[in-house]
Order: structure tokens, then sequence, then C-alpha cells
């Protein structure tokens, strides 16, 4: 994991299943939001990174919170 980045796991619904996907988002954004969701939806700094399909996700979790 990079420095100054937060990995998250993402929980999709595909296809009647579910799977996760892990993905790196800078530590910084976090901090501007209460809820990791809007972090994800909103961010620009994020957005650059990383695409999450908002009708598909299901859940998001903070794995590791970096320095």
């Amino acid at each position: 994991m990079p420095k100054g980045t937060t990995r998250v796991r993402l929980v999709l619904s595909d296809g009647g299943g579910f799977h996760n996907e892990e993905v790196d988002i800078p530590s910084a954004s976090l901090a501007d939001y209460d809820r990791l969701i809007d972090c994800l939806r909103e961010d620009p700094e994020v957005l650059k990174r990383v695409h999450v399909d908002a009708d598909r996700l299901s859940a998001a979790y903070i794995v590791t919170k970096g320095v």
C-alpha cells in the first residue's frame, strides 16, 4: 500500500452473487467526509483513481488506514 493511502474493500453485487475488490484511496480524502460512501462517490482525487459502480455497491469497509 503506497504511503498516504487507505485500503478500502468494496463488496459488489454481481448477477445474484457478491465479490470483493480492494482499492487504495488517498487518506487525506477521508478527512473531508463523514461517510465513506460519500468519499467514494464525490471526492475528485478518489474518482481519478477508481470508478465505483454505485448501483452494484453493497458495502465498503476500511481495511488498512494509511499514514
